[in-house]
């Protein structure tokens, strides 16, 4: 079992929130204090024949006003985000050691009872599926015969007590409704390993090497 890679970046959010709502705060205070100077100094230098009018100065405050709102809008969004991020990271990691489907074809082998099974998800009802066995180069080494199915998740085995080869099967589906060709999704067993973040997206690393997103997750076993 790996560890979990945790994104201190993403559980330190709250530390990172505060510091940056405590600069946004004086960035604000320091704009607005800049504006009230420029103002009071456009103030005392007008021309007294055609000074500043009330319309004019409104809009100038109204303008400071909804800058300094939005920039406090945004630290608030992108606070609150952060602490969504750190949540999910702490909720995924709960994924870790726990058996889950996501697409692929490889297949999981049982050294008990020596069977490699897979998982497909069939878009339609089909006549005649096969389900074709494959050693890493591609070549066929056997086949396992569905019959008849209609729409939905099949599981199946094979008997692989005589594979001797070191590296997983593979797999892949075919299914015919006459002379249609009908869609199937291969899916694959494997256990999580770690989480990780990146760019707001939280993936799930497995044992079998490969990655995927949380939202990748076909079912939990």
């Amino acid at each position: 079992m790996f560890m979990t890679p945790i994104d201190t970046s993403a559980l330190d959010a709250g530390q990172t929130t505060t510091a940056n709502k405590s600069s946004s705060a004086s960035d604000a205070a320091q704009s607005q204090d800049r504006f009230l100077k420029l103002l009071v100094a456009q103030l005392n230098n007008q021309d007294p024949m055609n000074p500043l009018d009330n319309a004019q100065m409104t809009s100038q405050i109204a303008q400071i006003n909804t800058v300094t709102g939005i920039q406090q809008l945004n630290d608030t969004v992108k606070g609150m985000m952060n602490q969504f991020a750190a949540q999910q990271l702490m909720q995924g990691s709960a994924m870790v050691g726990r058996q889950v489907l996501v697409e692929g074809n490889a297949m999981s082998l049982d050294e008990t009872s020596h069977k490699a099974g897979g998982v497909f998800d069939l878009s339609g009802s089909a006549a005649t599926v096969t389900v074709q066995v494959l050693d890493p180069n591609g070549k066929e080494v056997g086949t396992v015969e569905m019959g008849t199915l209609k729409a939905g998740r099949y599981n199946f085995d094979w008997d692989a007590s005589s594979y001797s080869g070191a590296t997983p099967l593979r797999f892949k589906v075919l299914a015919t409704n006459g002379d249609t060709a009908v869609s199937a999704t291969e899916l694959m067993r494997d256990k999580v390993s770690a989480v990780s973040m990146d760019n707001g997206t939280l993936y799930l690393q497995f044992e079998g090497g490969s990655t995927a997103t949380y939202s990748g997750i076909k079912a939990i076993l």
